[in-house]
């Protein structure tokens, strides 16, 4: 039987994927996400491209969930007059809030965020375009920000601005965000990424916005920022996924402390039964080159072996040459890490209490799975919840989440070993249901007669949590109509 890859691939959409044919070439790749970034392009462009992805995704009977990252606060330069410059080490260069946005030069710079002189003082270091620039301030006059260069070299036009350690004030909603908010609730987004978020109290903020507009997605808190460290559990609570994205982060951090922390979020974020992705120059050379770097190859599989629900493709997919090559070698590397033993054995939550029954049901099915020769679970759901708290369990056995809902579809795309699948439920017969749940999986080849499978459901005359768990054997099913009333 197909081995199916349990690590989800999130793509960026852009100039590389602007057709038809490159759309349907990366759901035959093995796309689970597409990311809209709305740091570009038009809110109109936007609706129609998601759109026209979920058209393709299901003419090829396939689940592509949508995921529009919000552009949050530009914590940038201005402009030069002439493009670009080249910085000197020890040289005076000023950040200027009140210089005309295109005036720049050899000498001093414009800057969008004009709460950067509040913010600094005298012996802060700052990081430019993503740490290529390093400069040291050495005074803050009224609304001039005046420096010396640490580190030199080429500096163009709206590079980004860092603090060392964090601590710009900026908000992380921008009026911008909160336009863009209401064009991912008129897509009906799956989900929203949130940049730069300080607190919970900023993903709290970004989910009441979208339930405002109508929309129902999931808010992903995009860990970027030093100090959401100091609150890192808070934000993780207060979301449904967060995404390491190690581009900021590593600036404000320093590269060396990236490798730990990508494992204590992922690690903190499966604990608390949320969905985690792992971002930012994944496979970066394959923007211009037809294969990874070896040290690519290892970067994913790390991250797989981590744990991480997801990867998340940028420049690759969005402005590469090889789109579709590049989601092909993810889902290689993805495959190969997963064989690992070491990723199917877990101790997830063996020492804790449960809450609720529907989680309690959950881990019981997977522990049973673990403990036995099951070769799949099928999962009868109304919200995602129960496959999303059994993806938390490391396994190597498949999870369908079966629902009518296209909305919880899309949703479990992004959590890992959770295959979603349309199924409908037209009567109150548990028998039938199981029955037809079991020859929904043998009909997708997941199974066949002498395997076992566990279903796990609610009760039927009411929507709601799931409360039952049943173990049983392909082929040893007996049909409803010879059972009279069901015994369940």
């Amino acid at each position: 039987m197909t081995v199916r890859r349990r690590t989800k691939i999130v793509a960026t959409l852009g100039p590389a994927t602007n057709s038809v044919d490159v759309i349907d070439a990366i759901i035959e790749a093995g796309v689970d996400v597409v990311r809209l970034n709305f740091s570009h392009g038009e809110a109109s462009e936007k609706l129609a491209l998601a759109e026209l992805v979920r058209n393709r995704a299901r003419a090829y009977g396939r689940q592509v969930g949508v995921l529009v990252d919000l552009q949050g606060p530009k914590i940038r330069i201005s402009r030069f007059k002439d493009d670009k410059i080249i910085l000197e080490e020890n040289a005076t260069f000023v950040l200027d809030a009140e210089l005309d946005s295109d005036a720049g030069d050899q000498n001093h710079v414009g800057i969008d965020y004009k709460s950067l002189p509040y913010d600094v003082k005298r012996g802060d270091t700052l990081l430019l375009d993503d740490g290529r620039i390093v400069l040291w301030v050495n005074e803050v006059d009224n609304l001039r920000v005046i420096c010396r260069v640490i580190v030199g070299g080429e500096l163009s036009n709206n590079k980004g601005i860092n603090r060392q350690g964090g601590g710009l004030s900026a908000a992380a909603l921008t009026d911008k965000d909160k336009q863009d908010i209401v064009t991912a609730a008129k897509m009906q987004a799956d989900y929203i990424a949130v940049s730069f978020p300080r607190s919970a109290a900023d993903i709290d903020y970004a989910r009441k916005l979208l339930r405002d507009a109508g929309g129902y997605g999931g808010i992903i808190a995009k860990i970027e920022r030093a100090e959401a460290l100091d609150v890192l559990d808070e934000i993780i609570i207060a979301s449904d996924a967060v995404m390491v994205a190690r581009g900021d982060l590593g600036v404000e951090v320093g590269d060396a402390a990236l490798p730990p922390l990508q494992k204590n979020i992922i690690q903190h974020a499966r604990h608390l039964n949320r969905v985690v992705i792992t971002a930012t120059q994944m496979m970066e050379s394959m923007i211009s080159n037809a294969i990874p770097t070896r040290a690519e190859v290892f970067d994913v599989a790390n991250a797989v072996l981590d744990g991480t629900d997801a990867v998340m493709l940028s420049g690759e997919t969005a402005v590469g040459k090889y789109p579709v090559k590049v989601i092909e070698a993810v889902d290689r590397i993805c495959l190969q890490a997963e064989q690992q033993r070491e990723i199917r054995v877990s101790r997830h939550r063996v020492d804790q209490q449960f809450q609720r029954m529907d989680e309690a049901i959950a881990m019981a099915a997977m522990y049973l799975a673990n403990h036995l020769d099951v070769k799949a679970i099928a999962a009868l759901t109304e919200t995602g919840s129960t496959p999303l708290w059994m993806s938390r369990i490391s396994s190597g056995i498949p999870i369908f989440g079966l629902t009518p809902h296209s909305e919880t579809r899309r949703k479990m795309t992004l959590y890992r070993g959770v295959y979603p699948v349309s199924f409908t439920v037209a009567h109150n017969d548990h028998a039938t249901l199981n029955l037809e749940a079991v020859d929904e999986l043998k009909r997708r080849g997941v199974v066949r007669d002498g395997d076992i499978v566990i279903i796990t459901k609610g009760d039927l005359e009411v929507q709601g949590s799931t409360n039952a768990m049943k173990l049983v054997r392909v082929g040893d099913m007996v049909e409803p109509k010879n059972l009279g009333k069901s015994c369940e």
